[in-house]
């Protein structure tokens, strides 16, 4: 790209700063009471999620991280964390050594049993409810395009 970007209108700066305000406050929001309800951070709860969706509950270290969108190096410091607590273990691989493997401890999913019916009536008060069936869908849309240019 050459030269400066053609700045933001007034409504397009104003539709951004919206949204990042809206992003911010919901996921502090949504962080502070999933801590207080469960003592898991938005963290915990994530790889928790990722790995009790998968059908064994276990996923290598490098594809979690990919998942989660984390570096590497964060992901297994939290992953580290998370053992202390046992909430997860690690594997190494039988075929690959190299490879190492996070797999969801029974203390995890009892942690995420616990901690999801609260944390989904959060999303559903602060979200779900606040928006029309079509307003819904079309979050849906809108956020999968996005994230179609991310990829």
């Amino acid at each position: 790209m050459t030269g400066t970007p053609p700045w933001l209108s007034a409504t397009e700066q104003q539709a951004w700063r919206s949204f990042l305000r809206m992003r911010d406050r919901l996921t502090g929001r949504l962080t502070r009471e999933l801590l207080t309800d469960s003592g898991l951070s938005a963290a915990d709860y994530g790889v928790l999620v990722q790995l009790t969706d998968m059908p064994d509950g276990r996923q290598p270290v490098l594809e979690l991280a990919k998942a989660l969108e984390w570096e590497k190096s964060r992901t297994s410091h939290h992953v580290d964390r998370m053992a202390k607590r046992g909430l997860v273990a690690r594997e190494e691989s039988a075929e690959d050594r190299r490879v190492s493997f996070v797999l969801v401890t029974q203390a995890g999913r009892d942690a995420i049993a616990a901690a999801a019916p609260r944390h989904v009536a959060a999303v559903r008060r602060l979200v779900v409810d606040a928006l029309t069936p079509a307003e819904l869908a079309m979050l849906g849309q809108i956020s999968d395009r996005i994230l179609e240019r991310l990829e």
